[in-house]
């Protein structure tokens, strides 16, 4: 029986079909390219990722639509096949079908639509799609660096169409406490440091740092003990304790004032093992926020709590909006609200001839 979804929803579906666990993207990033270059676009698959142009009839500046074809392994727990997309009433399920699927059909969609239309009045739309977006891997800076000039950029990654104008960053840090080992008998006999009670001493003082600062959207940053390792054996004071913080940081204080405060107020060595994820903010006054809420009057901008590839066009005027709802991401029966796919390639579409004309 024919479906009777429009045409980016059944792009969405050959998309989920293909298996694209991080690492292992060759498939559906040939699909991509025979998709846009079947269009009649101009399209590069490579080692940084699938890239297509659709330029404009006059110079003018760049935007881009940058997202990922690469998703999370499926996982347990679920109900159905993750790779074997199934639609349901108006929602479709399937791993990556909200992260970040969604958008890459949409976006596909939409950049194919405005080829259709003769390209933009000026510049170039550039679609941009990352490899290993969900590892430490990520291609998007070097496929970035591949298509010259970036002037703006839409992000594609499930925020239920709603335009996330700031992101959380994400930094990473070793607590390593040391002390002296000996046999837990003595404790009380003369002067000694005990590693685990150095540590625990610093995690209690990690709630009062880096408070005084407050984003307006994304609140305070928060400092979170996530793994803790002490101890050889059960009579021994151990003389290592290791505590792993996350820190979901905001554009209120960049990773360096974070480390050097760590530094300043801990007793344990600080090992800052990741400040690759910062956060993000839109810059105010956006012509693209402004071209996404004349498109969409009850867009209501918010605060984004997840990493994303907007990390490295964060210099830009950009905004992360895509269909499909976050807390989906990464879950045993992950699925999509199709109305949002839909809506999302008009809106893609509109923003792009409107920043473009």
């Amino acid at each position: 029986m024919a479906s009777t979804w429009p045409a980016e929803v059944e792009l969405l579906r050959e998309l989920v079909a293909i298996p694209s666990v991080s690492g292992d993207e060759a498939a559906i990033a040939a699909f991509c390219e025979a998709t846009a270059r079947g269009w009649g676009l101009d399209v590069v698959n490579d080692d940084t990722g699938v890239k297509v142009v659709v330029e404009g009839r006059a110079p003018g500046l760049t935007l881009a639509f940058v997202s990922h074809i690469d998703v999370v392994p499926p996982g347990h727990g679920w109900t159905r096949d993750p790779w074997t997309p199934a639609i349901e009433g108006e929602q479709l399920f399937g791993r990556g079908s909200g992260d970040a699927k969604a958008s890459v059909a949409a976006m596909l969609s939409a950049a194919h639509d405005l080829a259709r239309r003769g390209g933009p009045a000026r510049g170039r739309l550039v679609v941009i799609l990352g490899l290993g977006e969900e590892t430490k891997h990520t291609s998007m800076p070097r496929a970035l660096a591949s298509v010259g000039d970036v002037h703006a950029a839409i992000v594609g990654e499930p925020t239920n169409l709603q335009p996330s104008v700031a992101q959380r960053g994400l930094m990473m840090v070793d607590l390593v406490a040391r002390g002296d080992q000996r046999h837990a008998g003595y404790a009380a006999d003369g002067d000694f440091t005990n590693s685990a009670v150095l540590l625990a001493r610093d995690l209690v003082r990690l709630g009062g740092l880096c408070q005084e600062r407050v984003h307006p959207i994304l609140g305070r940053v928060t400092i979170t003990p996530t793994i803790l390792e002490a101890g050889i054996s059960r009579n021994v004071t151990p003389p290592v304790a290791k505590a792993v913080l996350d820190i979901r940081s905001t554009p209120a204080y960049t990773h360096e004032e974070i480390g050097r405060t760590l530094v300043e107020s801990l007793e344990s060595e600080v090992v800052v093992t990741s400040t690759r994820l910062v956060p993000c903010e839109t810059p105010m006054p956006s012509r693209v926020l402004q071209l996404i809420r004349d498109a969409r009057p009850s867009a209501e901008p918010y605060g984004s709590p997840t990493c994303s590839d907007w990390v490295f066009v964060n210099d830009r005027d950009a905004v992360k909006i895509g269909p499909g709802t976050s807390r989906r991401s990464h879950t045993a029966d992950e699925c999509v609200d199709l109305p949002e796919v839909v809506e999302a390639r008009a809106l893609y579409g509109r923003v792009a001839r409107e920043y473009l004309s």
